[in-house]
């Protein structure tokens, strides 16, 4: 994730903030867990973040334009 220019610049702080406190979260078919939330810094912009199924490590991080709560 940190490899991508448009990603680079997501906190880590940010990322706690979705994992600790998301304001929706799914199950994919494979395990994934997809949690949101809004990042204040950002506009309030829907920040998406999966994990693997032990919720423990960040598979993948990035603002989901689309995201409706």
């Amino acid at each position: 994730m940190r490899c991508r220019p448009d990603r680079a610049f997501i906190c880590d702080e940010w990322i706690q903030h979705v994992i600790e406190l998301p304001v929706r979260e799914a199950i994919q078919q494979d395990g994934r867990i997809r949690r949101w939330a809004p990042i204040s810094d950002m506009d309030a912009l829907f920040l998406r973040v999966i994990l693997p199924p032990d919720a423990e490590t960040v598979h993948n991080a990035f603002f989901d334009r689309s995201f409706t709560p």
